[in-house]
């Protein structure tokens, strides 16, 4: 049975959901919010070490200005309500993606969300906020360059943001859609990927149960017969 260990999601959907309701694109975002809060508890539940959360590439600048700042700010404020929850369930959260282009307030929280939840061993929740996985590689390209050393995996692998974390066992996208968006490309390369239907906020745990199992029933050969 394979183990795992760390589960990536691409949490497609948010917005088509809340408009086939009728309703906002924001309206969706914010039931992708509470999805979220389930998959993590179920994940802790379920002993997952490791869950990289696709929550804003850094193509999403592309959206409208007012779905952007809404994204921001609906993030903002549910750390700032949530900080002690978050802390009390042995949550670490880290950012992975480009910082500096986030609005101040945004980045105050989330480098205290950092902080405060640094000890904790629960589960390692990585959000990739103005994530994109091209610019990481870059981006760990001219650290080498700039420390003039040898190009080799391990010296790209230690300057990408996810070095200090196993790669993807699972990598889930719903929503439809069947591409990787940027998302994990150097880390997603003996991951098993699986394309979900379903919208981000009618994903249950009884869907990521179903794909841990299916998982734990593939014969991994990574290259080898």
């Amino acid at each position: 049975m394979n183990p795992v260990r760390h589960i990536a999601i691409i949490m497609d959907g948010n917005g088509r959901w809340g408009l086939r309701r009728g309703k906002s694109r924001n309206y969706g975002h914010q039931q992708g919010l509470k999805t979220i809060e389930k998959i993590v508890n179920y994940s802790i539940e379920k002993k997952i070490s490791f869950l990289t959360l696709f929550t804003f590439s850094s193509e999403n600048w592309k959206r409208p200005k007012n779905e952007v700042n809404f994204l921001f700010k609906l993030l903002e404020n549910y750390f700032k309500k949530n900080l002690s929850e978050v802390i009390s369930k042995g949550i670490r959260v880290k950012i992975i993606g480009d910082k500096l282009k986030l609005n101040s307030n945004l980045r105050k929280i989330i480098n205290l969300v950092e902080i405060r939840t640094k000890k904790n061993n629960n589960i390692s929740v990585q959000l990739a906020l103005n994530y994109g996985a091209k610019q990481e590689i870059i981006n760990s390209l001219r650290v080498i360059n700039r420390k003039k050393e040898r190009i080799t995996e391990k010296n790209l692998e230690k300057n990408l943001y996810t070095r200090s974390i196993p790669d993807p066992d699972i990598l889930i996208r719903t929503g439809g859609q069947k591409r990787l968006s940027n998302f994990l490309l150097w880390q997603l390369a003996y991951t098993e990927i699986f394309f979900i239907n379903k919208m981000w906020p009618d994903f249950s745990e009884k869907d990521l149960l179903r794909v841990i199992n299916k998982f734990q029933k593939i014969k991994r050969n990574f290259g080898k017969i």
